[in-house]
């Protein structure tokens, strides 16, 4: 079970009521998020159990590709460090613990300096020789649903309660393409939650139509550009107007699939690395219900 873990302590922030622990530091996020790794270990089991992290949440390779990469996400650039994400401040200070629990725990973090939790995600998703599953609330991660090697999306964006099982079948009845066209249905049609202006003039209708005649950004792109296809006179100006979007988009838009990434350590643990840190950091800041909460959903 891969863990999209921003996503995650995002969705908890917002929708965990306000609570605070005794010296007043907010706590909800925390909390909430515990409880959605109780909930989901509880429901399937898994052996292993992965938070993949934003080492860099807007890589400047990505952004160099494309620069309106969410950039309506950024407070401050700074040249020589990574930009700095708008984060509700009671949020901020909660990642901080987050990762002190997961750590007390003994559940593994993984991230990768320059990537996006994304790119983890697709890495450790892809060869990994059993079923996994991805937890998200973010579509783009639709592109590594993969039935062959049963990787499917456990999708949150309506609350873990209430969380799809995404597979291939989702995604055709949902957008009409595969999951392996998704990356490119979502370049077409844009996304503005990331910053993807899309192509002008094409929604999704469009965008799934296109995919189906033609496969592939490739295949379209080659379509457009050859007088004798059966590509239209609309469609057909639309890709070419936007030639220089379309050759960084799908770069930007595809997760990683080959990161140097350790493999190892990922089981999910059955017992508290570190019961005293666990209890310590359960009594400082509020968190004793979702602590044995999640006590008893490893030990299952």
């Amino acid at each position: 079970m891969l863990l999209d873990s921003a996503s995650m302590y995002f969705r908890a922030f917002f929708g965990v009521p306000e609570i605070t622990a005794e010296d007043g530091t907010p706590v909800n996020a925390v909390r909430g998020f515990m409880d959605f790794i109780s909930r989901l270990v509880d429901q399937y089991d898994p052996d292993e159990l992965v938070c993949c992290w934003d080492n860099d949440w807007r890589p400047h390779w990505r952004v160099e590709l494309l620069p309106t990469y969410k950039a309506h996400r950024v407070v401050a650039e700074r040249a020589s460090a990574p930009d700095i994400e708008e984060v509700p401040d009671p949020l901020e200070v909660q990642v901080p613990i987050i990762l002190e629990v997961l750590d007390a725990f003994g559940i593994t973090v993984r991230g990768a300096d320059g990537y996006e939790a994304d790119d983890v995600i697709g890495t450790l998703s892809t060869g990994a020789g059993g079923p996994v599953d991805v937890v998200t609330g973010d579509r783009d991660l639709f592109q590594v649903v993969d039935d062959d090697a049963g990787v499917r999306v456990l999708y949150i964006a309506r609350g873990v309660g209430n969380h799809e099982r995404v597979d291939d079948a989702w995604v055709r009845a949902k957008y009409g393409v595969a999951a392996s066209q998704y990356a490119d249905f979502a370049t077409l049609r844009g996304d503005a939650s990331d910053g993807l202006p899309g192509v002008a003039g094409i929604g999704e209708k469009t965008a799934a139509t296109l995919l189906g005649r033609f496969g592939d950004m490739v295949g379209i792109v080659a379509a457009a550009e050859d007088p004798t296809s059966d590509l239209g006179p609309g469609p057909r100006g639309k890709i070419k107007a936007a030639a220089d979007y379309l050759l960084v988009a799908p770069k930007v838009v595809a997760v990683a699939r080959d990161l140097d990434l350790d493999r190892t350590g990922m089981e999910r643990p059955v017992t508290p690395r570190d019961p005293e840190k666990v209890k310590g950091l359960a009594d400082r800041y509020n968190l004793e219900g979702p602590a044995t909460r999640l006590v008893e959903a490893l030990m299952r």
